[in-house]
């Protein structure tokens, strides 16, 4: 029987961990991005070096993709668990293709990419078969595939860089010259010219065009990838990259950095953000810039630390002791990421207070194909100026930002301590001064207002159902409510967390039912809304078993709240 497959295409590959997945997804994610084809893929994994299955779902589509699906199309199993880790997932139109003993299913198709392999010289080249084989299943050029294939491999001896190409032509052709399977999707040269990349490489490249030159974490999954990008940009770029011993280290040596005049940032998740209280208090108190990226997993403690959620946001608008100011942030796509993670250094540079920027497993794990950045029209502001021997690091001003000097640019002394101070930074116990330095600090949030970007709105404004979001859950979101074609319902997605911009209240207040869908067990961007507004959202859709929402489940669990109301 003939399977067909018309504009969108799911593949999925699953096997244990170590079986190389992420080595089949980095030759296809490339190759079929320079073939023209619009790509989409996102990852799971289990918290284990061996063993487990993981899976890497790849879309590819006529159109622009970047939610996740929950079919499966087709399921290219490398392990016998697979499909049974997946059988959710599984329809009677899925075609499972492989191994024999690892294709059990209604519909499949035997592939022997091991024993391809084998005749090759080694099991290992099964995973460039398996490459090569969805490359013929989507037609891609055989001569791109080998050229790719030797870049690809350059630095490896050519004996290996020639039997990857012979693994690379044999799964092609024998996935060109499967008939079981056609699949039609739309080609664009210009998809080749655009940019390829992770939440985590957007993150990375906006902190670089912000003019970050220093950034210190300890690893901790899933924001390790952040660190990783930015030690490699530094063989090109002027970054120190430190990897230090825990998390309060980290927070510590981000802030001396900035003192020193660095433009710094850390990258942590939520278990390692949370040791750091005490030195985003001491970031408060000094008045110091800055940034800091904390990629979100479920908790408490360890939680599922490779799974995703939502679920920090109050402990990043909480974190530290005492009142005092700070922004948040949680872009929605990759450009978002890299503009808001580029902003970052600006304005926290320029307020003299802590950008927080909040994504999660999914959306630093994701990948797809957006147009290039837009690199005009932004100039890096020092924020620093030349002291004198009068120099008071926290006087007051007429608009309520004390001029920043470092130590060494100028006559002053650039004096800081964690204590509440005078305007000179001497440790100070005088009640008005307290109560003068308290009000300058928290008055730096009306200064913030004027660069609050408005939260974005998808679809026609005079909605009947308003359904609101923040973060990652953007992309699939907005797909599902496009399938759903019901002109009465508008979608509101946050970027910028807090302050909540002004007219939040509006949006919310316009519509007859407000749906609000969060990827955490409580609702917490909810309770932000209600805190700040007074504004009660209607329903709540929550998703907190560590995977993310797929486009079928919002469908599904929207029209039911809609349906409801209908009743």
């Amino acid at each position: 029987m003939l399977s067909k497959f018309e504009n969108d295409v799911v593949i999925v590959l699953a096997g244990e961990a170590g079986q190389g997945i992420q080595s089949i997804e980095g030759i296809l994610s490339l190759l079929l991005k320079r073939s023209g084809y619009n790509y989409f893929s996102t990852s799971e994994f289990m918290s284990r070096v061996r063993g487990g299955v993981n899976s890497t779902e790849i879309r590819i589509s006529s159109q622009e993709v970047n939610g996740f699906r929950n079919r499966i199309d087709i399921l290219i199993p490398l392990s016998d668990k697979s499909v049974d880790h997946l059988k959710s997932r599984l329809t009677d139109q899925t075609l499972v293709i492989g191994e024999k003993d690892k294709t059990t299913y209604k519909k499949s198709i035997e592939v022997p990419f091991s024993d391809i392999a084998k005749e090759i010289g080694n099991k290992i080249f099964s995973n460039t078969v398996a490459a090569g084989f969805i490359c013929g299943l989507l037609n891609v050029e055989l001569q791109l595939c080998k050229d790719f294939i030797a870049e690809y491999f350059a630095s490896k001896k050519q004996d290996i860089i020639d039997k990857n190409i012979i693994a690379i032509s044999k799964g092609h052709k024998i996935g060109k010259d499967l008939e079981q399977i056609k699949i039609t999707i739309d080609k664009s040269k210009k998809i080749q010219k655009h940019l390829l990349l992770t939440g985590a490489e957007a993150v990375s490249l906006g902190a670089l065009a912000g003019g970050c030159n220093f950034v210190c974490a300890y690893p901790m999954s899933p924001a390790t990838s952040v660190l990783e990008n930015m030690a490699s940009y530094s063989k090109d770029n002027d970054i120190i990259v430190e990897q230090v011993e825990d998390e309060i280290g980290v927070i510590n040596m981000t802030l001396g950095a900035w003192y020193a005049g660095a433009r710094a940032m850390a990258t942590t998740s939520g278990g390692g953000f949370a040791l750091m209280s005490e030195g985003i208090s001491l970031c408060a108190m000094i008045e110091s810039p800055l940034v800091m990226h904390i990629a979100q997993r479920p908790g408490p403690a360890t939680g599922l630390p490779t799974r995703t959620e939502q679920g920090d946001l109050n402990l990043v608008l909480y974190a530290g002791h005492g009142d005092f100011p700070r922004i948040i942030l949680a872009p929605g796509t990759l450009e978002e990421a890299f503009y808001q993670s580029r902003n970052a250094f600006n304005m926290s540079a320029k307020y003299q207070m802590p950008v927080f920027i909040l994504t999660d497993q999914f959306f630093v794990d994701s990948k797809y194909n957006i147009e290039n950045f837009d690199l005009d029209n932004f100039e890096i502001e020092e924020s620093i100026v030349k002291t004198n021997p009068d120099y008071q690091r926290f006087a007051f001003t007429k608009d309520g930002l004390s001029p920043r000097g470092i130590p060494n640019h100028g006559k002053g002394l650039v004096c800081v301590d964690s204590d509440e101070h005078d305007e000179s930074g001497h440790i100070t116990e005088d009640f008005d001064i307290r109560v003068k330095m308290v009000d300058k600090r928290k008055h730096k949030l009306k200064l913030v207002e004027k660069d609050i970007t408005p939260p974005k709105l998808i679809g026609k404004e005079n909605y009947k159902t308003l359904v609101i979001c923040w973060g990652s859950t953007f992309n699939t979101l907005k797909e599902a409510l496009e399938e759903l074609e019901n002109e009465d319902i508008s979608l509101l997605h946050f970027s910028w967390i807090y302050p909540l911009h002004k007219d939040t209240f509006d949006y919310l207040n316009k519509a007859d039912k407000t749906i609000i869908v969060e990827n955490n067990s409580s609702g917490q961007m909810a309770q932000l809304i209600r805190s700040t507004t007074g504004f009660a959202i209607d329903e709540e859709i929550l998703k907190y078993n560590g995977l993310p929402f797929s486009v079928e489940e919002l469908k599904q669990k929207i029209t039911n709240l809609i349906n409801k109301e209908k009743k």
